[in-house]
C-alpha cells in the first residue's frame, strides 16, 4: 500500500491510460518524475515498445532535477525522434498537474520540434 498521494496520482493515472495510448506514427510521450529526476519515453502501446528515451541523467545534471533541467530533458527528447522520423505525439503526463517540471519538459519536447 502506498500513501494516499500515490493512490491517488496512481487513480488519475488510470483514468488518463484508458483515454490515450500511442501508435507508431503518434506514439505516447510518457513522464515520470521523482523528487529528484525527471524521465520521459515515447511509447508505442500498439507493439509495446520503447522508441526513445531520455532523462535528467542522461544531461549529467548534478542535484535534483530543476525547470531548466526539464526543459533540457524535453529537449533532447524531441532531438531523438525527429532523427527517428516522429514529429507528432501524445502527451501523458502520468498523474501529475500539468505544472512546474512537466510543464517545462512539455515546453521543450515542443520548442524541439514535437506537436502535441
Amino acid at each position: 500500500m502506498g500513501t494516499i498521494k500515490e493512490l491517488r496520482r496512481e487513480r488519475i493515472k488510470k483514468s488518463i491510460r484508458k483515454k490515450i495510448s500511442g501508435t507508431s506514427e503518434r506514439p505516447r510521450l510518457s513522464v515520470f518524475r521523482s523528487n529528484t529526476r525527471i524521465y520521459a519515453q515515447l511509447i508505442d502501446d500498439s507493439a509495446g515498445k520503447t522508441l526513445a528515451s531520455a532523462s535528467s541523467l542522461e544531461i549529467d545534471a548534478k542535484g535534483n532535477a530543476t525547470i531548466e533541467t526539464s526543459k533540457t530533458v524535453g529537449q533532447k527528447l524531441a532531438e531523438k525522434a525527429v532523427s527517428n522520423g516522429i514529429s507528432r505525439v501524445v502527451f501523458d503526463r502520468g498523474g501529475y498537474l500539468y505544472h512546474g517540471r512537466v510543464k517545462a519538459l512539455a515546453e521543450g519536447a515542443r520548442e524541439g520540434g514535437l506537436q502535441f
